[in-house]
């Protein structure tokens, strides 16, 4: 099952604040972005982080999972809780960096 639009859009939601929050499909699933920053994978309406040592502490309780195959075990958010998704993003917006920039090719 493939993420909702409804569903990123709640995403998005329980983030605001944070930054600037946007979105972006991707292999028909979703990016979430924070200032112009891949924090949040969204697939089949579940929100995966990137495993990060800044962030065990505040995650050791986490369910863990592969967002799609190939890829290696993310932590999953519990996106219901707001105040939890606002500190993850609050640790992980600065030690993020942006996408380098794709340079388009020239004919």
């Amino acid at each position: 099952m493939a993420t909702t639009i409804e569903y990123i859009e709640y995403v998005c939601d329980q983030i605001r604040g944070t930054g600037e929050v946007r979105y972006k499909k991707m292999f028909g699933e979703y990016m979430a972005y924070v200032n112009d920053k891949p924090l949040l994978l969204v697939c089949n309406n579940t929100v995966y982080i990137k495993k990060r040592p800044e962030l065990e502490k505040l995650l050791k309780d986490a369910d863990c999972g592969i967002p799609y195959g190939g890829s290696k075990e993310h932590y999953i958010l519990d996106i219901d809780n707001a105040e939890l998704a606002r500190e993850v993003i609050a640790i992980l917006e600065p030690i993020t960096p942006l996408p380098k920039s794709r340079k388009k090719k020239s004919e």
